[in-house]
């Protein structure tokens, strides 16, 4: 099979039609779920299905990440049931999360766009200057 090359063009055509939908947490736009999504757009099968439709905006989220350890362990699974590697080093389209490691209500998705992190917001995506708890090549 074929390996995968991520362009920053790809990832900008993502980046465009995400920003076109409106935030739904819990539905298929929020931070985490983000990264769902550009590993779909991507060609890999959903690796959040199972979360679509569990939890509301807000309190609903806060409670959905304490549950199963916050973003860091919820995005490592994503990761791995989609075959992808941890890094150490950031590298173009890879996925992350960043914030606090002893909050884990205070985590956040991000994807690296070539110079830094970005990640999905209520107004789109945003620049994010923080420490990658954990990062993986998808």
């Amino acid at each position: 099979m074929a390996e995968l090359v991520i362009t920053p063009q790809s990832l900008a055509d993502f980046i465009a039609f995400d920003s076109s939908r409106p935030w739904t947490p819990g539905g298929s736009v929020d931070c985490c779920l983000a990264l769902a999504e550009w590993a779909i757009w991507l060609g890999y099968p959903d690796p959040v299905l199972k979360f679509r439709g569990t939890y509301q905006a807000g309190q609903g989220q806060l409670d959905m990440l304490a549950r199963h350890g916050g973003a860091l362990e919820l995005v490592r699974r994503q990761a791995e049931a989609i075959g992808g590697r941890p890094l150490a080093v950031p590298k173009l389209g890879c996925i992350a999360v960043v914030g606090s490691l002893s909050k884990p209500t205070r985590q956040f998705g991000v994807i690296h766009d070539g110079e830094g992190w970005i990640t999905r917001t209520p107004t789109g995506w945003h620049g994010i200057a923080a420490r990658a708890l954990g990062m993986w090549e998808i």
